[in-house]
This record gives structure tokens, C-alpha cells and sequence, in this order.
């Protein structure tokens, strides 16, 4: 069964999209079928597939439209083993438009439908704020991967990102949930870290990833290579936390079909 994931934090700069690319192609390495979906208009999750942005006959905007279908929209990465959704700054366009439309916030969630069975995994990258895309990908989701550095104003904006998906849950969409909280840029030396990440273990628990994803200057300069970090260097500290969290996932998704049954 399909698994759609938003990786959603309306704070800038916490790894949102590092996580999309990295996991996508650490889950691609396990031989899962993965689709990326760029929902930011900064376009960056495109850009750290090694595709040009501006370059692509039809980008996300196109899709949430309905100028395009999903599945012409989709395109291969020169390296990856993955499929991506691109996106590009024309989103801005296509947030104003909804914004006129009926049943705005199911535009994404109906457009992926005839495609999300060809994928074991489909991640959704937001852009850093609770917008009308953001709102599309937590309506199409049935998970949200929270991705957030261990610091005091990090606790504050997962508080209003938590608000916002009861929201979704008591109006369009009651099956999303907490798919994960993942620590990501940690560095153990520094005690506030450490304090915020045992007080997330404590409210969160078994939502709290175990993996821990380090600050590597690796996982930072990847993405001026466009190419995730597992193929730029798979011997390094961040590509081993990214591999380790896809294994952290698939264990997790073995567990909860087990429980099904």
C-alpha cells in the first residue's frame, strides 16, 4: 500500500527538503518505488535532483492547475533511482489561483490519484509556511514527517504546525497523522540540543525517529552537486543517518501491517 508522506515544518531552514531528497533515494537503495513531489516554489528538491527548475515541460503548478496531469508531469533524475514531481517558482502562480476555486485544498490529493499505486513511497515537500500548498500536500498525505532542529524556537513552531494539523484531521482529511518527528543538524556538544531533544522523547515518545541526522558538510554541499548525498558520498556521516532513518521507516511500516493483519 501507497504511503504519502508531507514533510511539513513552517519554520525555514530545519532539513525539510535535504530529508525529502535523501530519504527518497536512501528508500530508492532499499528497491522501493519512491516518488518526490516539490510543493516549495523555491524549487529546491528539483534542484538537488540534479534537474533544472526551469527547464521542465510541466511543473507542479501545471498539476494543482489541472493543465497537466501527474503523469506527464513526472520526470526520471539523472541519478537516484527515484521519480520527481517538479516544482518552481510558478507555484506562487498556482497558490493566488486556488485561492478562487472550489475544493481548493483537494486539488493535489485528486491529481495524484491515478498515480500514487505505482509507488510504495510518495514525499511531499512544503514549503516553510502554512499556505494553500502546504494545506494541498496535508490533504493528500496520509502522514507528516516533521523535521526540526533541537532548539527553544523549534518547540514553539511545532506547537502551531501540531494546531494546524488537527485542523486538516477534523475538516478534509480525519486519516493524516504524525508520521515522525526527526531530529535533523544535531550537534550532541551543545547542551540546548540535548535538552530539547530529551524533552521531545519525553512528549512525543515513540513519534521521535531514533535516528538522529548530524550537522555533515557533506549532506550540505550535495545539493551544488544536485545529487542527494548517498551518491555524492555514501561513506559519510549523513548519508549513513539518512540510509539508517529509511531502515527506521521500513521496520516501522512492516510493524504497522503486521498489526493490521
Amino acid at each position: 500500500m501507497t504511503r504519502i508522506i508531507a514533510v511539513a515544518n513552517q519554520k525555514g531552514g530545519v532539513g525539510k527538503t535535504t530529508t525529502c531528497v535523501n530519504l527518497a533515494a536512501s528508500l530508492a537503495a532499499t528497491q522501493r518505488r519512491v516518488l518526490l513531489i516539490d510543493m516549495d516554489p523555491q524549487g529546491n528538491a528539483t534542484m538537488g535532483c540534479g534537474i533544472d527548475k526551469m527547464n521542465v515541460e510541466y511543473s507542479a503548478c501545471d498539476v494543482l492547475l489541472g493543465d497537466a496531469t501527474a503523469a506527464d508531469t513526472i520526470v526520471s533524475p539523472p541519478e537516484g533511482g527515484f521519480a520527481v514531481l517538479p516544482g518552481n517558482e510558478d507555484l506562487t502562480l498556482a497558490e493566488v489561483q486556488l485561492l478562487k476555486e472550489i475544493g481548493r485544498e483537494m486539488k493535489l490529493r485528486k491529481a495524484l490519484q491515478p498515480v500514487t499505486g505505482l509507488y510504495d513511497f510518495v514525499l511531499i515537500d512544503c514549503p516553510p509556511s502554512i499556505n494553500m500548498l502546504t494545506l494541498n500536500a496535508l490533504t493528500a498525505a496520509d502522514g507528516v514527517l516533521i523535521p526540526m532542529q533541537c532548539e527553544y524556537y523549534a518547540l514553539e513552531g511545532l506547537t502551531s504546525l501540531l494546531n494546524t494539523i488537527e485542523q486538516v484531521r477534523g475538516s478534509v482529511n480525519p486519516e493524516l497523522e504524525i508520521f515522525g518527528i526527526l531530529r535533523t543538524m544535531f550537534d550532541p556538544r551543545i547542551n540546548l540540543s540535548n535538552e530539547v531533544s530529551m524533552q521531545l522523547i519525553e512528549h512525543f515518545n515513540e513519534q521521535v525517529f531514533r535516528t538522529v541526522i548530524p550537522r555533515n558538510i557533506r549532506l550540505a554541499e550535495a545539493p551544488s552537486f544536485g545529487r542527494p548525498v548517498l551518491l555524492h558520498d555514501r561513506s559519510s556521516r549523513g548519508a549513513i543517518a539518512y540510509l539508517a532513518l529509511a531502515g527506521e521507516i521500513l521496520r516501522r511500516e512492516d510493524a504497522r501491517v503486521a498489526q493490521a493483519v
